[in-house]
């Protein structure tokens, strides 16, 4: 029995070192919503058995965050080879249920309160909204800032002509979902909706609950649930592909809505046209709304986002950490900020100062992942894009400082970091010498030893290019 009970107290402690992982890694918001009520079961041989008080939380969890908390325990506890997670009484206030018929749906789970009565005034929500995605807390850029006024619009008049459906695409972390938050956020406080009744869910969540509700033989009751909402919101539409029972309800759903006069947002990673698997009358009633697209961020636009993530937490980050951290991750803005989340919580847990040395030590995996070969061209274009000339610039005959600086700063780069020779690199530079590239990298090597500000900027260069 005090075998039992010191194994308790170990497994406990190692889930409190990773709990706290997870609420930096996560955000302090998805970490609440979903997370902050699990508990551990026991571990059975190698599997580790989690709890959590609802199938609805089981499901979700299980779902987004299954693959990370099985290598969360197996980095923690090499015994652990499984995470299994099933609905218990964790020793946590459970979610409070809307409905306790028997047979009856899963309650939904209201959100976290805003403004003192948001959640009230939103109670019926499919799923938990997280508090940091407001409007307020959206960078607005040139990619992204036709999906933001057309979700502006939204909040502010559901239902509106020309806006109802509201489609969302683009890729994985550009901030369509943060958007549906936003506006789910925002209908409450706009008296053209007042008490607006949302619901908000994945299409996979939808398609399980349209499942569950087969089986519990409830459909009836599932259809008038989201059929009595005032605005419906549909996250991953791509989930249904291939789904063809879900796709005809969800169909029916948005017919009887649209034709109410209700509002629904939707989003997807592609464009109704291109969603290959969809029924063509669905793919038809999705683009006949406004369709608005989140393109790629810019690095201007990742560097904003940066400095107002290092802003709301109140934390020094210096510049060129955050031009290395814009440079080297620029397809994800939830890996972006999941990169510099790590960088702080490093900073605070050690009382380390945030440097490009202890950045590429923290966030070594990371940037790893983002390696590729180096190239010449691929120097001239950051060495161009950094200094803010022309890329033509590279191999022009130009000999003015501003030009000609850069252009000795990309073939010291060049000489550094390729297996290219000297008559290589010249060419590649206007067919220029070797006894120029010579020069270069000499007078670029003179300028570091004497200027520490310029030694900085190469440095930075270097790292954003090798790391």
């Amino acid at each position: 029995m005090v075998a039992g009970l010191q194994l308790d107290t170990q497994l406990e402690v190692q889930w409190d070192r990773i709990r706290t992982r997870l609420q930096t890694e996560l955000g302090e918001g998805e970490y609440r919503a979903w997370l902050r009520q699990a508990c551990v079961g026991s571990l059975d041989g190698e599997e580790l058995t989690l709890l959590l008080p609802t199938n609805f939380l089981r499901d979700w969890v299980r779902g987004q965050h299954g693959a990370r908390l099985s290598a969360a325990w197996q980095a923690e506890n090499p015994a652990v080879r499984r995470v299994d997670v099933r609905v218990g009484t964790p020793p946590a206030v459970p979610i409070a249920s809307e409905r306790n018929a028997a047979g009856g749906l899963p309650a939904m789970p209201r959100p976290p309160e805003r403004g003192g009565d948001a959640a009230g005034r939103n109670g019926d929500l499919a799923g938990s909204l997280d508090p940091r995605f407001t409007f307020s807390n959206f960078v607005v850029g040139k990619p992204n800032e036709f999906a933001y006024a057309c979700a502006r619009r939204v909040a502010e008049r559901p239902a509106s002509h020309g806006f109802n459906p509201l489609f969302l695409y683009g890729g994985v972390g550009l901030g369509k979902t943060h958007l549906m938050h936003a506006i789910a956020w925002e209908l409450p406080t706009h008296s053209g909706a007042p008490g607006s009744s949302v619901a908000y869910m994945s299409a996979e969540k939808f398609m399980y609950r349209f499942i569950g509700a087969i089986r519990s033989q409830a459909t009836m009751e599932f259809k008038e649930q989201l059929r009595s909402v005032d605005v419906l919101m549909i996250d991953d539409l791509q989930f249904l592909i291939g789904k063809d029972n879900t796709q005809e309800e969800f169909f029916h759903t948005f017919n009887a809505l649209v034709d109410s006069g209700k509002q629904i947002v939707v989003s997807a990673d592609k464009s109704p046209s291109d969603l290959s698997g969809i029924e063509d009358r669905l793919r038809t009633r999705l683009g006949c709304g406004m369709v608005a697209d989140l393109h790629a961020t810019t690095f201007e636009l990742r560097i904003s986002i940066l400095e107002a993530k290092a802003a709301s937490a109140d934390v020094l980050v210096p510049g060129k950490v955050l031009e290395f951290l814009a440079h080297k991750i620029t397809t994800n803005v939830r890996e972006l900020e999941g990169a510099l989340n790590r960088l702080i919580a490093h900073a605070n847990l050690f009382a380390r100062p945030i440097t490009l040395e202890t950045t590429q030590e923290v966030l070594h995996d990371i940037l790893k992942a983002h390696d590729r070969r180096v190239t010449i061209d691929e120097i001239q274009r950051r060495v161009a894009e950094h200094y803010n000339i022309r890329l033509t610039d590279m191999a022009s005959p130009r000999r003015a400082r501003n030009v000609a600086r850069p252009r000795q700063v990309a073939m010291y780069l060049a000489k550094q970091l390729t297996s290219r020779s000297l008559p290589e690199i010249g060419r590649k530079f206007g067919n220029r010498d070797h006894t120029t590239v010579m020069h270069a990298v000499a007078r670029v090597g003179e300028l570091m030893a004497r200027d520490a500000g310029f030694a900085d900027d190469v440095d930075l260069l270097r790292r954003m290019l090798e790391a």
